[in-house]
Formats: C-alpha cells, sequence, structure tokens
C-alpha cells in the first residue's frame, strides 16, 4: 500500500476540518445503473460514493469496474474533500463511518496523520436509504414493451428484418398504412437502410409530422437544430440495433451479422414527450398490425417492386391482421397497404432545392450524399465491344453523349455496390439531369495539409457529387490517373460511369459485363474548365470552393 504524499498530506491538511460525519461504501450499480448517464456506465460496474451525514448531500460519486482496488475508493474520498459535488464546500470530516473492513483497514492506512477517525459499522443509513430509492424507481419504471405482447412485437419486426425492405424502398418512398384503430387514423412509414447506415422504420402519426422534419433537417445544419428538428417528431419507431463489440458500423454492414447479433428496439418520439424508449399497450398493438401489415404487403407486392423503374409503382393492397393474442378469442382488423408514389415525388423534389451560387452559376458546395457508403470505387476501361453490348441491352441503363469509337477502350470509373443501392444511384443521376461531366480536382486540408485529388461527378443540374478522395501522393493511384489522361487523349475527351453491383459476391472489384447494370457516357473536364481552383475541407460541411 502506498501513502499519500507529503505535498498531498500538506495540501489536505490546510483544508478546514468540522465536525460532520461522512458514510462511504462501494456497491454493484443493480437498479441505480439506468439512472446514471449511459456515457459514464457500460455492463456491469459498482458505485463508489461518499455522503456527509451531517449536512445530507453526496459529496461525491464514481462508477467503476469490479476489477479495480480498493484504492479507487480513496481517489473519490480525496475528491469528496477537495472538489465536492455542489452545493458543498471543501471541507475534512472528523469521522468517517464504513461497512466494510477491506476499506476501513486501506483508509485507516492512506489517511494517516490527516486526524480523521475511521470506523466500521454495520449499516450506513443515508446511503442505504438512497439506494432504495433507486431501486423502487428502477421497480416502478414500466416496461420497454407490454410484457403480454413483447414476444409478439420482437417476432413481427424480426419478420421484417427477413424481408428487409429497405432493399425495395429509399427514405423518401413512404408507404401509408390506415389503421382507423387506437386513435390513428393512418401511418406513413419511412424506411431507413437502403443505404446501408442504419436500418429501421419510422411509423409518423400524421403526415405534417414527416414533411415538416423533412424540411427542416434540409434546411438547418448546426447540431442543437438538428436535435431540436429530432425531437419535434411525431412518430413510432423500429430500429434494429447489435450488441456485437467487434462490429464498426463505419467498415461493416448491420445485415452481414447472423441474426442472433440483431435485436429490435422500439419507442415513440414526440414533441411534448421527446424520445422514450418504450411503447405502452395500445401503441404496443398498433405497431404489431402495422408491422404485420407491411410484412403482408411486401410479400404479396415483391415482384411489382423488384423491377427497375424511374418512379415508384403505385400499389395497393387491404388485408385483415390477426390482432396479438392475450388470452382473448382472436380478434382480426382490416388494414390498407399503399405507395405514395407523388408523395416521393414531392419529398424527392424537397431534397433537391437549388443551392446558393457563386458568379459562374455553379454550386458553392460538393455534395457527397450521391455514392452509396462502402461502395467500391475505381478507374478503369471498357472495351468498345462491351459498350456496344450495354448500348444494344435493353435492361441496362444507356446515357448517350456522343462518345465514338476512338482508341481501343472507353476510360470509366467504375462504382460497384449492392443491387438495391446501384438501383438508387441510377434513379439518383437520372434525377439530376443526367450525367454531364467527371472531372478530379484538387483539394487540400488546411489543418493536416494532406493534398487530395477529389473525383467529382458533375450532374445535368450543374451539382457537383464527390466520388472519391484519393491521397494525391499514393503510388497507384498516381498510375492509375496517368492511364486516365491517356485514355482520355485518344477519346477526345470523352469517358464514363459504370454502376455496377456484385458488391459481395464473387465479382468484387471486378464486375463482369453481366454485373454492369448502367453506362452514363461523359465528357471529362479539367480542373481548369471547372475554375474552382483548390478546394478546402471544411469541417463539418466537407470540401468548399476557397475564395
Amino acid at each position: 500500500m502506498s501513502n499519500l504524499l507529503p505535498t498531498t498530506l500538506r495540501r489536505l491538511k490546510r483544508i478546514p476540518q468540522n465536525q460532520s460525519v461522512w458514510e462511504g461504501d462501494r456497491r454493484p450499480l443493480v437498479g441505480m445503473a439506468e439512472e446514471l448517464d449511459p456515457d459514464t456506465f457500460e455492463g456491469n460496474g459498482d458505485c463508489i460514493i461518499w455522503v456527509d451525514g451531517t449536512e445530507g448531500v453526496v459529496r461525491a460519486m464514481d462508477v467503476v469496474s469490479p476489477e479495480m482496488g480498493v484504492e479507487a475508493v480513496a481517489r473519490t474520498l480525496l475528491r469528496a474533500m477537495e472538489n465536492p459535488h455542489n452545493p458543498a464546500r471543501q471541507s475534512r470530516p472528523q469521522k468517517i463511518v464504513v461497512r466494510d473492513r477491506e476499506i476501513q483497514f486501506f483508509l485507516r492506512g492512506a489517511l494517516q496523520n490527516l486526524d480523521i477517525a475511521i470506523e466500521y459499522v454495520s449499516e450506513l443509513p443515508i446511503i442505504d436509504e438512497l439506494f432504495r430509492g433507486f431501486e423502487q424507481m428502477s421497480q416502478t419504471r414500466p416496461p420497454k414493451l407490454p410484457p403480454q405482447y413483447a414476444q409478439q412485437l420482437q417476432e413481427a419486426a424480426y419478420e421484417i428484418w427477413d424481408i428487409a425492405p429497405w432493399d425495395f424502398f429509399a427514405d423518401h418512398q413512404i408507404v401509408s398504412i390506415q389503421l382507423n384503430q387506437w386513435d390513428v387514423t393512418t401511418l406513413y412509414v419511412s424506411i431507413m437502410g437502403m443505404l446501408g447506415r442504419e436500418y429501421g422504420l419510422l411509423f409518423y402519426r400524421s403526415l405534417e409530422s414527416l414533411k415538416r422534419f423533412r424540411a427542416t433537417v434540409l434546411t438547418e445544419h448546426s447540431v442543437e437544430q438538428l436535435e431540436r428538428a429530432f425531437l419535434s417528431q411525431d412518430c413510432w419507431f423500429v430500429n434494429f440495433e447489435t450488441d456485437n463489440e467487434d462490429f464498426d458500423p463505419e467498415e461493416g454492414d448491420l445485415e452481414d451479422l447472423p441474426l442472433s447479433d440483431i435485436y429490435p428496439l422500439f419507442g415513440s418520439v414526440h414533441p411534448y414527450e421527446g424520445m422514450r424508449p418504450f411503447l405502452g399497450e395500445e401503441e404496443a398493438i398498433a405497431v404489431y398490425v402495422a408491422l404485420k401489415a407491411l410484412a403482408t404487403f411486401m410479400r404479396s407486392k415483391q415482384k411489382e417492386l423488384d423491377i427497375e423503374e424511374d418512379e415508384l409503382p403505385a400499389l395497393k393492397k387491404r388485408c385483415r391482421i390477426a390482432l396479438p393474442k392475450n388470452g382473448k378469442p382472436k380478434q382480426t382488423v382490416s388494414v390498407e397497404v399503399a405507395t405514395l408514389p407523388d408523395l416521393a415525388s414531392e419529398l424527392l423534389d424537397m431534397a433537391e432545392m437549388p443551392e446558393e451560387l457563386n458568379s459562374s452559376g455553379m454550386a458553392m458546395s460538393i455534395h457527397d450524399d450521391l455514392v452509396p457508403d462502402r461502395s467500391l470505387v475505381s478507374l478503369g476501361a471498357l472495351p468498345w465491344e462491351q459498350v456496344t453490348e450495354i448500348r444494344n441491352h435493353g435492361k441496362k441503363y444507356y446515357q448517350s453523349q456522343g462518345a465514338t469509337e476512338l482508341g481501343n477502350e472507353l476510360p470509366v470509373v467504375i462504382v460497384q455496390t449492392s443491387r438495391p443501392k446501384a438501383k438508387i444511384l441510377i434513379e439518383k443521376i437520372q434525377e439530376c439531369g443526367g450525367l454531364q461531366a467527371i472531372c478530379f480536382n484538387p483539394g487540400e486540408d488546411p489543418f493536416s495539409e494532406a493534398t487530395y485529388d477529389l473525383g467529382l461527378l458533375q450532374a445535368g443540374n450543374n451539382n457537383l457529387y464527390l466520388f472519391g478522395e484519393f491521397d494525391a501522393d499514393d503510388s497507384i493511384h498516381l498510375k492509375a490517373r496517368k492511364k486516365w489522361e491517356q485514355r482520355i487523349k485518344k477519346t477526345q475527351g470523352y469517358c464514363g460511369l459504370i454502376v455496377a453491383m456484385g458488391l459481395k459476391g464473387s465479382a468484387r472489384g471486378r464486375p463482369r459485363l453481366q454485373d454492369m447494370m448502367a453506362l452514363f457516357e461523359a465528357k471529362a473536364l479539367s480542373p481548369s474548365d471547372l475554375g474552382m481552383g483548390i478546394l478546402q475541407l471544411m469541417p463539418q460541411f466537407g470540401f468548399e470552393l476557397d475564395f
């Protein structure tokens, strides 16, 4: 056991000593854990607490790992003396009482020469009462799901996970579920997951709430504004999460994990309540029926949805859904599920509102939301005979810019992703007026002084979209860029964008002709053609023009 340093002892002795008696203890968190800040508590832990029994205030409290030694108790005690919680002030007690012999003997040795009596007692009335209060709060907290419906709700959520509606719907392609029950007329479902980031369903209880939230997110950018917009929603939610500690959302996809690692999380968001991670009884029934109705709709309409169309097809189905059993005779309700193509177009138009322009009429900022996350992006070339096959292929999308067969091949940027994400990427490019040009422009991070070769796609609406940030000093990229420039000269400035599927299959990194879903011909532009100069990386906003 190490004694306190002489300088520490002298500093503590200068703290005024009063006649107070402090209680101290170390206990497993148990019911208290969920009342603490989740950022300070992970898994099992112990709570160390020091209470001034005379004034009845908590002077210091820490959450520590069970493996940490008794020294942690002393550290919290010293903080209780020097830097106590408000409204307490610096002071040194006359006596300390603990109910653990090991803590008593340790503190006697560590705090000698501080004139503090350290005694053992069998009970600590103030701390005992404090922990009883936390346990009662834990026992009275409502369950996250009504017990009589919990299993059926979770099974319905796993059924949705198995169907994977995000393979067919983007988040702006809303599905309506008409209930006319439980004080709800229609739910408007936004399906998250097509971009491979978060998977879940938002059941908006009003169309106004859905539109207001999306409009606010598009116009507000600060963290505070976005948080306020989030809490102003009026919806139920079902999110799919994992407790797999090895899973990194930046590197992997939740869909790649085994089902045993996935669990659904239910809750509600309301402007007056904020977010709560539980559902009441009537809410649970409504969400259950909505999940079952959506699953029924998806199974019956999968063929109509699994086609390559530019627009969401107008589909509708009425079905009868059995209410969750609760020891009552079987009851069913009639539910109508429908797609809303007009609303999808309206929400998409909201996202494409023009940004502030510079003097040349070009968008001021570089968008980075076109190419799906975790796509494979590479520079390559497509032999002209394969270009001809794609041009003549009825089911592959082809955009012509008048490229003629000069040289041996067409230089292309290849974006390889999953089939659903490839479909939405093609649709987004079409909705932006097609692909106009491909350019590489220099960029820099003024803070780290790193330099980049930025791959940009210019759409028909003149917006610029980032498809790659390449290290300007990377030898592999430099060789690829050199070949790109040589091929561009031979084709007299023509190039193309290939959108391919097969990200997880044997064709990963080397898409075959059958994996290529679209070819967009384009013109190759030089940095001087764009006239933007060096783009600078701005925190939170990506690359912007440097004026």
